[in-house]
Formats: structure tokens, sequence, C-alpha cells
């Protein structure tokens, strides 16, 4: 009895976390695939214009916290008056924090 609960407790996390990783996927190409690329490597057209920094660089994701990326994903980035980075809108909380959660993961 025991170990079905288990196995139970063990399967429902296990689509759970699926679930809110095919989440961040689906928010990622929604909402930061056009600059930041599949990879997270920056390297698309509006990428490069806006010299968006490689996600995957290590030294990189040194330079900014899990509170930073969160604050950057929901109000954006400004430089004076110039946008570099729309704040994502529409996003859940949690939704943010699986973004954080994947862009941590492009870390080589």
């Amino acid at each position: 009895m025991k170990r079905t609960k288990l196995c139970l407790i063990l399967l429902a996390l296990a689509a759970s976390t699926a679930a809110v990783r095919a989440d961040a996927d689906a928010n990622w190409d929604k909402t930061c695939k056009k600059c930041h690329g599949a990879d997270g490597k920056g390297a698309t057209p509006m990428g490069k214009k806006m010299e968006i920094k490689d996600l995957t660089d290590a030294k990189y994701q040194g330079t900014f916290t899990d509170e930073q990326a969160t604050k950057a994903i929901k109000e954006g980035i400004k430089d004076g008056d110039k946008t570099k980075m729309k704040a994502a809108e529409g996003l859940s909380d949690d939704d943010i924090k699986a973004l954080v959660a994947k862009v941590r993961a492009y870390k080589q």
C-alpha cells in the first residue's frame, strides 16, 4: 500500500515537472526566442542587432542572480529611455520562475 502511494506521488511529480518544462518551452518560444534564439545564444538577427549576451556562457550567467533575471522578465530592461528588453506580459510568477530555470539550464 505504501509503495503504491509512493509510486503515485512520484508519477504525479514527474507529470507536473514535465508540464512546467513544456510551459517554459512554450513561453520561451512565444516571448524570448525571437531575440535570444532557440539555444539561448542570442545569435538571431534581432539578438545581434541588440547585442544580446550568450546565455550559454557560464561567466555571463554569473553576472546576474535569479532575482535579477526575474525582475528583467517581469519589468523589462531599459537603458535610459531605450528599451533593451520588453517586459513579458501575461506570465504568472510560476511561468517566470520556470523561464529563469530554463535560462539557467542553458549554462555550459
